[in-house]
């Protein structure tokens, strides 16, 4: 049986696409040190119609991220053990920036969900100790974020 349109594992699916192309964005915009909206924009416009659903929720990720990186990168850098954001790979750092944005910012969103989506992310984009890493952060700030 294929799932519909707004099931879980749709919405689970749609969400982590998502959290990929959110992670395209702003990592393509840190590397390239550009305006991350500039990179949304070019990214938006690039799309092909109909545009994916899971738009939306990539660009309130990347817009999420932009509204509140001074907070969501001073909350990183806390609770990084031993780095700095400008030691961490570009990729997550990122995916901390949209981890800890879903954390703070987002009471739709379990914090195992944004932990483990991230994780999952870092597991097929960085480096061998990015998951424990990552893992080990987001947990830290989970547990003081949310109580």
């Amino acid at each position: 049986m294929r799932p519909q349109p707004g099931d879980q594992t749709t919405s689970m699916t749609s969400r982590r696409k998502a959290r990929k192309r959110a992670l395209d964005v702003l990592y393509q915009a840190d590397l390239r040190e550009l305006p991350r909206l500039a990179v949304l924009t070019s990214y938006v416009d690039c799309l092909p119609a109909p545009r994916p659903e899971y738009l939306h929720y990539t660009s309130l990720l990347v817009e999420g991220v932009q509204e509140h990186v001074e907070r969501i990168d001073e909350v990183i850098a806390s609770y990084a053990e031993g780095w700095t954001l400008e030691r961490m790979p570009v990729v997550d750092r990122n995916l901390a920036r949209i981890a800890v944005f879903e954390l703070l910012y987002r009471s739709d969103v379990d914090a195992p969900v944004a932990i483990s989506e991230a994780v999952e992310l870092a597991v097929t984009l960085s480096t061998d100790d990015s998951p424990r890493f990552l893992n080990g952060l987001l947990g830290r700030v989970a547990e003081h974020a949310r109580g």
